[in-house]
């Protein structure tokens, strides 16, 4: 495959971390070929014409409809609105690889408003269905056609209570493109823009929260004053993004009736308020079991009578995390993968053969890292920034997962491949746990395997505790924005109040960790997603808890659930493992494995 050519990238912007080999960028070719490509025009011009016929065959006619038509007009509607995610992808990707570029930028924005435009044509299509009667709806489920759909109408239909007017629907939609995706993209593109000065040397923010698992104690706390002089520098900004946003949120909720901020997000996921809660329950009553006892233990291992922040991601004493290649890492995953399925290793193999995958590190490259599903008639992509640790083994084995998820799962088609989010993390924790299992069972080191088992706590640590903590930061903001905006201390008061509650009393609170809540960017492009990673972690260890049990077919079944995509509910996916998330006993049993492994760390020597 021939590589897309960039827009534009500054001299010597792609910086391989030392010691990792050649890192991988993307081809996005498959996609298109260029920003300026031929192909890019046309498809948005024939899907405007489309659309423009479908509202004019379709709108204010679907109640009356038989199930077979109904049946048509579905499959016509995806074909359309593939096409438009196909191109919005597209302007994503190019944007998360620079957004500094102002040529990327331009494109990105283009895009998006000229597929909001079309996609305003269409926008009919879902009000309308949603307007059907129960019973009418029922009876065109009797054409198998139609009946096909029904996992696409019921998550649908959750909407159905909060649908407000035509008109305002199409205001909702129209106006996104200058109200939270604009705020959105000022976030972006300021965080891609900052440079934090570490001992002289000016990095992005990325490189820079990587200082802060540095082996060097000195340099971990230099690099955590240099980020929070930088967040603290722009504090105003993003105190002013996140107010907006908050608000923003307020009048649309208020507006559609949502019981509480989260109501939406929990719809989005298929999942009840309860369930949400229980979990967040667990989590929070454990905080003393898990968080605070392991950070105790870490404390010792450190001769340290208190943490300090910028300790908690500290490799342990003895730790040399040595600079993992990324052909070391990629032989790591894939081999792991394969040895749990075949064809999991398989379809994992495809990312890496077809360069599916960026972990350069770039100048104005976006921080962290995703797996984007695009459209089940592309494929997925990965963005990562690989520095050579094990963490960056354990990101690329997370991501993977998504990626290998979004594959299986496309065959359900554009509508209904998407998996919610409490269930889209299954695969990329489990991953993870496969990954580290493999790793873990190879080494003969009894000091290694201590190391290794705590840098695994430490990661479900993040995954579960660190989440949930974010999660009642941001019901905490949202609940307090209700009453006025909040000043940039008043939002750092609710964020140390929530890791003073969920890291414990073995560390020491840092006035300048007020603005670490500023760089985390699902707290504007996606609110209250983030408990989606503690759901799918505590159901990870619940699943693996089956597997190493022995449960008969389990990766039959495995693969079953990941190919279902959007098309079942969590309880349905989980009972022919006999689990149940509605069970309070069921959070138990995922928190259960981290506290097993602290105990471990408690009983093994050295710990």
């Amino acid at each position: 495959m021939s590589r897309v050519a960039p827009i534009h990238a500054p001299d010597g912007a792609t910086v391989p971390a030392a010691g990792t080999g050649a890192l991988p960028n993307w081809n996005l070719a498959d996609l298109y070929a260029a920003p300026d490509s031929p192909a890019i025009e046309a498809d948005l011009a024939r899907t405007e014409s489309q659309a423009k016929a479908f509202a004019l065959e379709y709108e204010g006619r679907l109640a009356a409809l038989p199930g077979s038509d109904l049946a048509q007009a579905m499959a016509r509607f995806e074909a359309i609105d593939e096409t438009l995610g196909r191109v919005m992808s597209y302007a994503q990707l190019l944007f998360s690889a620079d957004s500094t570029n102002p040529e990327a930028g331009q494109f990105y924005q283009r895009m998006m408003e000229r597929v909001t435009d079309i996609s305003a044509l269409t926008l009919f299509f879902r009000l309308e269905l949603n307007k059907i009667d129960d019973e009418v709806l029922h009876a065109k489920f009797a054409d198998p056609a139609f009946a096909r759909w029904q996992p696409y109408l019921r998550d649908l239909r959750v909407y159905r209570p909060h649908q407000l007017s035509d008109e305002l629907e199409r205001f909702i939609h129209e106006r996104e493109v200058t109200g939270r995706a604009a705020w959105s993209r000022l976030f972006d593109e300021t965080i891609a823009g900052m440079r934090v000065a570490v001992r002289g040397e000016k990095l992005t923010v990325s490189a820079a929260l990587n200082k802060l698992s540095d082996p060097d104690r000195a340099l971990r706390q230099d690099a955590f004053a240099a980020v929070g002089t930088a967040f603290s520098d722009h504090i105003k900004l993003f105190s002013l993004i996140t107010n907006t946003l908050a608000k923003d949120k307020e009048v649309v909720d208020t507006w559609r009736h949502y019981p509480r901020p989260g109501s939406e997000r929990n719809l989005s996921n298929v999942v009840e308020d309860e369930v949400v809660d229980a979990l967040v329950t667990a989590v929070t009553q454990d905080f003393p079991l898990l968080s605070h006892r392991y950070y105790r233990l870490k404390a010792g291992w450190l001769g340290l009578d208190k943490l300090q922040h910028w300790d908690r991601n500290a490799p342990l004493p003895g730790d040399d995390d040595r600079t993992i290649t990324w052909d070391e890492a990629r032989n790591c995953v894939l081999g792991a993968y394969s040895r749990f399925d075949t064809e999991m290793g398989s379809v994992g193999s495809r990312f890496f053969d077809n360069n599916w995958i960026d972990a350069a590190l770039r100048e104005g490259k976006a921080g962290g890292a995703f797996a984007h599903p695009t459209v089940p008639s592309v494929h997925p992509y990965i963005l990562m920034n690989y520095h050579g640790r094990t963490r960056d083994v354990m990101t690329l084995a997370h991501e993977l997962g998504h990626g290998v998820h979004q594959v299986l799962a496309g065959a359900q088609g554009h509508l209904m491949s998407n998996t919610p989010l409490t269930l889209a993390e299954t695969a990329s924790v489990f991953g993870e746990m496969l990954t580290f299992r493999a790793l873990l069972d190879a080494e003969p080191d009894q000091k290694r395997r201590r190391l290794m088992l705590a840098s695994k706590v430490e990661d479900m640590l993040n995954t579960v505790v660190r989440q949930i903590a974010f999660y009642s930061f941001e019901t905490k903001l949202h609940d307090a924005r209700r009453q006025g905006e909040l000043t940039p201390e008043q939002i750092g008061a609710l964020w140390q109040q929530v890791q003073t509650e969920s890291l414990g009393p073995a560390f020491e609170t840092t006035p300048v960790y007020d603005v670490f809540w500023a760089y985390i960017p699902h707290f504007v492009h996606s609110p209250f997603y983030v408990y989606a990673y503690a759901f799918g972690d505590c159901l990870v260890n619940a699943l693996y808890a089956e597997y190493q049990a022995g449960h008969p077919d389990f990766q039959a079944k495995y693969k079953a659930m990941l190919r279902a995509g959007g098309t079942k509910v969590h309880k349905d996916l989980l009972a022919p493992f006999g689990l149940d998330a509605s069970d309070p006993a069921f959070w138990k049993r995922g928190l259960g494995i981290i506290a097993g492994f602290i105990d471990e760390l408690e009983r093994t020597p050295g710990g």
